[in-house]
């Protein structure tokens, strides 16, 4: 077993993955493991960076410009930072975050274009000196997520990029497992959920 006593980690991957669900079943394993854990997501997690989520997923606001994208994720993570993570982590909190800086690099460097040297300078700066220890990366196709997502009755602004993006996106995740590998822990997410948090589970040896 490793000591996840303060240690910072995030949980990613391409839409219709599971991540929600396995989320879940990780808060349940750590409550009935008496692990000390916060859990989070992003955007979001603060009452002010919950509403920039709202914008940034709203389908109405299909003509956002990338930048401004890139800016509020940004700007909900120095909030999210300030009031959850960063005082969790310093009171010896394990934090699991729903999303994180991947999501940044591999959604608006891979996905919308941006340079992935201002994504990743905007990414540290926003990050405030907060380090991921680990990162879980629920890999899955592209395709099979998409066939996950056309069962649910409503999509966001996010979800509606299209196939096309979401495999540049998949691609920029692929990327970051290979330039990062002691820091992402790839777990195939095309196996039944039972068997999905099995191996999370072991992964982290929690």
């Amino acid at each position: 077993m490793i000591n996840l006593k303060g240690k910072f980690i995030t949980i990613e991957g391409c839409e219709g993955v599971g991540k929600s669900t396995q989320i879940e079943l990780l808060k349940n394993y750590c409550a009935a493991n008496n692990i000390d854990a916060v859990f989070t997501r992003e955007p979001g997690g603060t009452t002010i960076a919950e509403r920039i989520r709202q914008i940034i997923l709203d389908p109405e606001c299909k003509g956002m410009d990338n930048l401004t994208e890139l800016f509020l994720y940004a700007a909900s993570r120095a909030q999210h930072i300030k009031e959850i993570i960063a005082p969790a982590l310093a009171m010896g909190k394990t934090v699991f975050c729903d999303r994180f800086s991947d999501s940044t690099i591999a959604y608006q460097s891979f996905g919308r274009g941006l340079d992935l040297e201002l994504v990743e300078n905007i990414c540290a700066y926003s990050a405030k000196g907060v380090i991921i220890d680990y990162t879980v990366f629920l890999d899955l196709d592209p395709i099979e997520g998409f066939k996950r997502i056309a069962i649910r009755n409503s999509t966001d602004r996010i979800e509606q990029a299209g196939l096309d993006f979401h495999k540049r996106v998949y691609s920029g995740f692929k990327a970051l497992a290979k330039k990062y590998p002691k820091r992402l822990i790839v777990v195939d997410a095309s196996l039944d959920v039972a068997a999905v948090h099995k191996n999370i589970v072991s992964a982290l040896k929690i």
